[in-house]
C-alpha cells in the first residue's frame, strides 16, 4: 500500500484515526500477510503527530502517534555515490530526463531538480512583488494549517499586506490576474509555481444529517502551491507572522472548519488574540468539533457558565458518530468541572466527580482518585486504582504509576511501565525515569535512559548526559556526547558563548536553531536572561519568538511584579511586546 504524503491520510481530521487504526489492523492481521505499507511524511508533520499532546487539551492523533513509534525512516537529501552510478546507468541507456537531471545536480540533488526544485526556486526568488505576494499568502496559509486547495479570492484579498507602499502604489487593477497568469506557467513542461486545481468531488453513502451546521459550500476558483515550494517555505517562513490582511481574508473567505480552527491556534500561538477569537467563532459556526469544545472550556473556565458550556458540548458530539459517544457530552462538562474546582481548591466536590465517572467507567478518573489517595498516604490505595486506569490503558495512570514504583524502588516494573509509555509515543517517560534512578543514586542507569531519550529525539538531554559524565569524571566522553549534541541541533552552549561575547544575533540564531531541532530550552533561558540582564536586547527577542508561534514561551517567563526594583524593565518589556502583537487592540494584562 503507498501512502505518498501520508499526511493527507492520517491527519485528516475527520478520518484520520480511522485510517490509522485500518492500518494498524491490516499490519497486525497474521491472516492478511505479507504486508508492506509504505508512505511519504514530511518531518513537520512526523513532529507533530508524535508530539504529545497539552494536559487538558484534546489529543487528536493518538492512533497515528502509536503507528508511527519506531517506524519511520529519515530520507537522504542527495543520492549517495551507488544510486548516482545506478542513475547513471540508466541516462546513458537512453533515460534523456534523467540524464538532464544528473547533468544539472551536480550535488547530488537528483530528485529535486526532476521534480522542478531548482526552477520553482528561482521563480519564486526572482517573481515579480504581486506573484511573490500570492506565492508568500499560499506558503503561509499552507504552513499554519489550511488545507490543499487554496481559494482565489483568500490569495488576492491575502495577498494585500505582503507588499511594500511603493510597490502597492503601482498597482494595476488587473494585477491579481496576471499575477496568477504568470505563476501558473509549468517549469520543465510539468510543475507551476501556483497551478490552478480541481477538487474531486467526494463520494460517499447518505447519511442522515447530524446537525445544522453549515457544510462549506464552493470557494470558486481554488489553486495549489507547488509542493517543493511549500517545504521551502515553511523554512524560509518559519519565524515569520502573517500580516493582518492574511488574518482577514482567512476570516472573510475560508469556509472549511479545520482550516479555520487551525489558523485560529495559529493566531493565538503568535498572540494575535482578537484574530483567534473570531476565527474560533467563524469556526464553530462551519461546524468544528474542536472549536466548540475550545468555546465550552472557555465557557466554564471564564464565565463559569456550566450549561452553556454543556451545550456546546453536546452540539460538538452531534457533529460525529453520537452512538460511539454515548455520555460524552456529560464526561467532558464534569471532567473540566472537576479540573476547575481542583485549581479552586474545592477538592472535596472535585474528589465527589471524579468517584462519580469512575464508577461509570471512564478510566482517566482512576489517575485522579489514585493521585487523592497518594496525596492522603494511602499508598495501596493509590497504587491500585493507578494500576485500574494503567491496564485500561491511560497513560496519565501509567506515569503515575511509575512514579510510584520508583519511589519504592520497584525499578524493574517502572521500566516495564515506561517502555509502553514510550511505546504509545510518549518519550519524554524515558527523562522522567531517568531522573527518577538519577535520585536514587543509580547513574549508570540514569544515564542509559537519558541515551534512550536522546536516540528517541529528545535532545534536551545531551546536556544531562554531559553533566553526568562530567559529574563521573569523564571528561573525554562529556566533550564527545557534546560536540554530538551540536550537530544535533543542542546549541545551548554555542548559544552562551555568543551572548557573553555580545554577539547577541549570533546567540539569537543559535536559540532558533535548537527550536528548529525540537526543543525550546535554550531560548527561554535566552530570553530570561535578557529580560534581568539587557532588556534593550529582550524585546527584539521577544517579538521574533511571539512571530515564530511562541508566544506560549513569552508568555511564561516569570519575572515578579512591576515594583522588582532588581529587573524594574522587565514586566514594561513584555507587555509593550505581548501589546504590539495583537493587532486590533491592546489583550487583556491577566493574559500576559
Amino acid at each position: 500500500m503507498w501512502l505518498n504524503e501520508a499526511q493527507h491520510y492520517l491527519g485528516d481530521s475527520n478520518v484520520g484515526e480511522q485510517i490509522t487504526a485500518a492500518v494498524h489492523q491490516l499490519l497486525t492481521d497474521t491472516g492478511r500477510g505479507p504486508v508492506l505499507v509504505l508512505g511519504t511524511l514530511w518531518p513537520e508533520y512526523a513532529h507533530q503527530y508524535t508530539a504529545l499532546p497539552i494536559p487538558g487539551e484534546p489529543d487528536p492523533h493518538s492512533r497515528v502517534r502509536e503507528l508511527l513509534a519506531g517506524r519511520t525512516l529519515a530520507v537522504h537529501d542527495s543520492f549517495d555515490a551507488a544510486a548516482l552510478a545506478a542513475a547513471t546507468a540508466l541516462a546513458e541507456a537512453g533515460d534523456h530526463l534523467l540524464a538532464d537531471a544528473l547533468a544539472r545536480a551536480g550535488d547530488g540533488r537528483v530528485a529535486q531538480d526532476l521534480a522542478g526544485a531548482p526552477e520553482l526556486l528561482r521563480r519564486y526568488q526572482q517573481a515579480t512583488p504581486p506573484a511573490r505576494a500570492l506565492l508568500d499568502a499560499a506558503i503561509d496559509a499552507r504552513r499554519l494549517g489550511v488545507s490543499l486547495h487554496l481559494p482565489k479570492t483568500f490569495l488576492t484579498d491575502a495577498a494585500i499586506d505582503y507588499f511594500t507602499d511603493t510597490d502597492y502604489d503601482q498597482l494595476t487593477d488587473d494585477w491579481a490576474e496576471r499575477a496568477f497568469a504568470e505563476l501558473a506557467q509549468p517549469v520543465h513542461g510539468k510543475q507551476a509555481p501556483l497551478r490552478h486545481a480541481t477538487p474531486r468531488p467526494p463520494r460517499r453513502p447518505p447519511a442522515p444529517a447530524k446537525s445544522t451546521a453549515s457544510t462549506p459550500t464552493g470557494p470558486g476558483p481554488v489553486f495549489r502551491l507547488a509542493d517543493y515550494l511549500e517545504q521551502h517555505g515553511r523554512r524560509a517562513r518559519r519565524r515569520l507572522c502573517p500580516p493582518a490582511s492574511f488574518w482577514h481574508a482567512a476570516h472573510t473567505h475560508l469556509t472549511h472548519p479545520d482550516d479555520l480552527t487551525n489558523l485560529a491556534e495559529a493566531a493565538e500561538d503568535r498572540h494575535r488574540l482578537q484574530w483567534a477569537h473570531h476565527l474560533l467563532h467563524r469556526a464553530a459556526e462551519h461546524g468544528s468539533t474542536r472549536a466548540l469544545i475550545r468555546l465550552a472550556r472557555q465557557q466554564q473556565e471564564e464565565a463559569g457558565d456550566w450549561d452553556g458550556a454543556e451545550v456546546l458540548y453536546r452540539q460538538a458530539v452531534g457533529l460525529g458518530d453520537t452512538s460511539a459517544f454515548e455520555g460524552w457530552p456529560d464526561f467532558l462538562a464534569k471532567e473540566e468541572r472537576a479540573r476547575i474546582l481542583e485549581g479552586t481548591g474545592d477538592r472535596e466536590a472535585a474528589v465527589a466527580i471524579w468517584d462519580e465517572l469512575a464508577e461509570r467507567g471512564f478510566v482517566v478518573a482512576y489517575n485522579r482518585i489514585g493521585q487523592r489517595h497518594e496525596e492522603d498516604g494511602r499508598r495501596a490505595d493509590a497504587e491500585r486504582f493507578y494500576r485500574l486506569g494503567a491496564e485500561a490503558g491511560d497513560p496519565d495512570a501509567m506515569q503515575s504509576l511509575v512514579f510510584l514504583l520508583a519511589e519504592d524502588r520497584h525499578f524493574k516494573e517502572a521500566a516495564e511501565w515506561t517502555e509502553r509509555i514510550a511505546a504509545i509515543g510518549d518519550i519524554y517517560a524515558y527523562s522522567r525515569l531517568a531522573y527518577r534512578y538519577e535520585a536514587a543514586g543509580d547513574l549508570t542507569n540514569a544515564k542509559v535512559y537519558f541515551q534512550k531519550a536522546v536516540d528517541a529525539g529528545l535532545i534536551d538531554d545531551y546536556g544531562d548526559l554531559v553533566r553526568l559524565h562530567l559529574q563521573e569524571g569523564d571528561d573525554e566522553e562529556a566533550m564527545r556526547i557534546h560536540k554530538e549534541s551540536v550537530e544535533a541541533g543542542w546549541t545551548r552552549v554555542p548559544m552562551l558563548v555568543a551572548e557573553d561575547a555580545g554577539d547577541h544575533a549570533q546567540a539569537d540564531e543559535h536559540a532558533f536553531t535548537a527550536v528548529d531541532h525540537g526543543t525550546v530550552q535554550p531560548l527561554r533561558e535566552l530570553l530570561f536572561r535578557r529580560l534581568r540582564q539587557d532588556s534593550a536586547h529582550a524585546g527584539p527577542l521577544a517579538r521574533k519568538a511571539i512571530d515564530a508561534g511562541l508566544a506560549r514561551i513569552v508568555l511564561g517567563i516569570g519575572i515578579g511584579d512591576d515594583s522588582d526594583s532588581e529587573h524594574p524593565q522587565a514586566n514594561a518589556v513584555l507587555q509593550e511586546v505581548l501589546s504590539d502583537a495583537d493587532e486590533i487592540d491592546t489583550p487583556d494584562p491577566e493574559l500576559w
